[in-house]
């Protein structure tokens, strides 16, 4: 099995207790995994802290912009290999991987140089008596960044974190998924290939409660903690980065809803909506989970969605014809799965899927679930309120504009949004009335890197993109000048 060693100080740490790894889409052990403990975490942010005051904390924003463009260059040139990374971990499909994931993760990176070198410099002048006083801001790094990273979007997602907390001169320890470690080992092995000082990047492995997670977000060390994943999770970061105290920013769940309205482009709201719910099997925190639609077109709407799921196609997650894959590991397959029979209990219709997806060898023992389609329950139902994270919607009609945006808006949490309608006024006032961070209309999870991202409610607390990243991972400070009247 392929060994994953941690990277600390600029090197390999050679592994001592570890755990494996399993392939997702066979369910057979493919890696052996080193196990950070409290000593190792301790050494990446005394290295990370070391890197601070050494050459890196020197640097200029324009060199650190020319090494995340080297950075960028250089992934791109070895996208094959990190692609095989990524589906090694994951068993995403190849064609996703190679055609999105992970060219987006490499343009995160050239984005975030470019956000950087545009970045305005702030000046303000004060009359005063006997002149004027010039005010101008300055950045600074924040200092130690703790990043722990989700296994969903394993690469893309770190990028998003660790390239403006570079551009603003910060050193970084990373805590990736246990469930996805590999390509967090190879972006710090590239950056060092790329000439990052030794100590500036640092990945150490391990599980999150009394492990490396929580040895790295409760260490005094860390001057600021960034979080991608659960809600229950980040309340527990929460509270361990309130010792000091420090800045925090959490990007968590979210229970997604889409509206469909009559006037839709039927055909593109079908087929939107369905790669909103079955893309990554599910397991993207933007997924849609609850399908609100108009009841003139809800039979024609309802058998699309039927047909898209099951147009879908399990299996060798290398192969180009694949488009779905499985979940990420036999626990979660089993918390989907749970929650699949709790929506039959509670009574909802199955008008497609609803339970465990039997797969022919090798991928028999891998962790699949059916696309699963539900309608039926009440918005108060266990399956409407709580997210699933797996290829899952429930579907409900609505009568009237108003109402849908109070039954969307009717839950704990607000991430993101899809509005389908062709009316531009209703697009505007019901983008307007939805409680989530983000509000698609027409499409889904197309991003802009300058754009603001975070959840509204228990869906995260700050925003990542644009000037928000930058104010993040920077210490903001005012320098003040009187200038005496002429």
């Amino acid at each position: 099995m392929e060994p994953v060693p941690c990277f600390v100080g600029g090197a390999e740490v050679p592994l001592g207790a570890g755990f494996d790894k399993h392939d997702p889409a066979t369910g057979q052990p493919n890696a052996r995994v080193a196990e950070a403990d409290a000593d190792l975490v301790d050494a990446a942010v005394s290295a990370a802290r070391a890197a601070l005051r050494g050459p890196w904390g020197r640097t200029t924003p324009d060199q650190r912009i020319a090494f995340l463009e080297r950075l960028a260059a250089h992934m791109e040139a070895n996208l094959a290999a990190i692609v095989a990374a990524e589906i090694a971990d994951t068993g995403k499909p190849v064609t996703v991987t190679t055609n999105i994931e992970i060219p987006r993760a490499i343009a995160n990176v050239r984005a975030f140089a470019a956000i950087a070198r545009q970045a305005p410099e702030e000046t303000y002048e004060t009359k005063v008596a006997g002149g004027k006083a010039r005010n101008r801001v300055l950045r600074h790094p924040v200092g130690v960044i703790g990043i722990v990273a989700p296994w969903n979007l394993p690469l893309l997602l770190l990028t998003w974190k660790v390239a403006p907390a570079l551009a603003c001169g910060n050193t970084i320890v990373v805590k990736p998924s246990e469930h996805s470690p590999r390509t967090a080992l190879m972006l710090a092995r590239m950056a060092k290939a790329c000439g990052l000082p030794d100590g500036v990047l640092n990945v150490v492995h391990g599980h999150g409660t009394s492990a490396a997670g929580q040895f790295l977000v409760s260490h005094p060390g860390v001057d600021a903690v960034s979080f991608t994943g659960e809600t229950r999770t980040g309340e527990a970061i929460m509270r361990a980065a309130a010792a000091g105290p420090r800045p925090v920013s959490l990007e968590l769940g979210g229970k997604n809803p889409a509206l469909i309205f009559a006037d839709c482009d039927l055909d593109a709201a079908i087929a939107g909506t369905a790669r909103s719910m079955f893309d990554n099997c599910g397991q993207v925190c933007l997924t849609t989970e609850r399908v609100f639609v108009e009841r003139p077109i809800f039979e024609r709407f309802a058998a699309g969605l039927v047909a898209a799921a099951k147009a879908l196609k399990p299996g060798d997650p290398r192969a180009p014809e694949t488009t779905l894959g499985p979940a990420i590991s036999a626990v979660q397959r089993e918390k989907v799965l749970g929650l699949y029979a709790t929506a039959k209990a509670e009574g909802a219709q199955v008008l497609a899927g609803g339970g465990a997806l039997e797969m022919p060898a090798p991928f028999s023992h891998g962790y699949w679930v059916e696309p699963t389609l539900w309608a039926g329950l009440p918005d108060t139902a266990e399956i409407c309120r709580r997210e699933v994270f797996g290829p899952c919607a429930h579907l409900s009609v609505f009568d009237d504009e108003d109402e849908v945006v109070a039954r969307a808006n009717a839950s704990e949490f607000g991430l993101a949004a899809t509005v389908w309608s062709t009316d531009p006024a209703r697009v505007e006032r019901v983008g307007a009335g939805l409680e989530s961070g983000t509000v698609w209309a027409n499409c889904w999870r197309v991003r802009d890197e300058r754009a603001p991202f975070g959840g509204f409610k228990r869906s995260g607390i700050g925003r990542e993109g644009g000037a928000r990243s930058l104010d993040f991972y920077s210490e903001l400070k005012t320098l003040c000048v009187f200038e005496p009247a002429a």
